[in-house]
């Protein structure tokens, strides 16, 4: 009877695992910082204010601008997603159910991963219009406006998330869709349902909270404005149980995400019905 795991076996699996997760697990974690390879059960992120510059007189000193730094705390915890590997399907290699547990734990994983980045962003407390329509061309001007009054940086680092009812909706603007507007290079069919709009890159995304009202809460932010860290990167734990004559296959990580900078956030609720 088998009692070591085939060591080949168990590294090519969690090989798979891993570039399946960094493929297409998480839609998100490129879109905040990040912090990697984090020793403890937390991890602190700075929030840095304003500065202000000032005039100095001729050999006088330099004014300090007193910075404030205030420590935002993220605590992280340990995720698991696994699932059993039949002996015979080992054999299947290159394609097979083996396969397909890797990738149903990659997007187990990416999914946990969104979802912390998005209940992060539910934090926000700067919002754009009500929660009585849809999401309106008047609804994204106003988070336009309170993110330029905030002075968030329009660097190429906005990112907006939507739901799917609201990418609709974005589709039936013609400021957003029409290539007269938005040029050929911008249009949102061409590749993946992504494209960039007032300075920011636009995405729908099914995971965004909604309540028992049907008001689904999406987000406009900057990258800075939101942190995600994580202490140990994407793993499996292979073990062999001879009474199921199969693999259980452990994918596992540790993660935690926290709102840094709420004014660097401005949520758009949109009812849907």
């Amino acid at each position: 009877m088998a009692t070591d795991v085939n060591q080949s076996f168990s590294k090519q699996y969690e090989a798979e695992v891993h570039a399946a997760y960094q493929r297409m697990g998480s839609k998100l974690r490129k879109t905040v910082r990040t912090r990697d390879g984090v020793k403890g059960a937390s991890v602190v992120f700075q929030k840095v204010g304003k500065g202000t510059a000032s005039t100095k007189a001729r050999h006088g000193q330099v004014p300090v601008m007193n910075i404030d730094h205030t420590p935002i705390e993220a605590t992280l915890a340990d995720y698991y997603a696994g699932d059993w590997v039949d002996r015979f399907d080992e054999l299947k290699t290159a394609h097979g159910e083996r396969q397909v547990v890797v990738n149903a734990g990659a997007y187990a994983l990416g999914r946990k991963t969104d979802e912390l980045i998005i209940d992060a962003l539910d934090g926000s407390t700067v919002f754009a219009g009500d929660e009585t329509d849809g999401l309106t061309k008047a609804k994204v001007l106003e988070a336009f406006e309170k993110l330029g009054e905030a002075d968030v940086p329009d660097d190429g680092e906005r990112f907006a998330i939507v739901g799917w009812k609201q990418w609709s909706d974005l589709l039936g603007i013609q400021e957003f869709a029409d290539a007269d507007y938005a040029g050929t290079d911008e249009l949102p069919w061409r590749g993946a349902q992504a494209k960039k709009w007032l300075g920011a890159l636009w995405m729908p995304h099914s995971g965004l909270t909604k309540d028992a009202d049907d008001v689904r809460s999406c987000h406009w932010y900057h990258r800075t404005a939101v942190g995600h860290a994580s202490g140990q990167a994407v793993k499996s734990d292979i073990s062999w149980h001879g009474d199921r004559a199969a693999w259980f296959v452990s994918n596992c990580m540790s993660q935690g995400a926290a709102l840094i900078d709420s004014a660097g956030v401005v949520t758009l609720r949109c009812l849907e019905g």
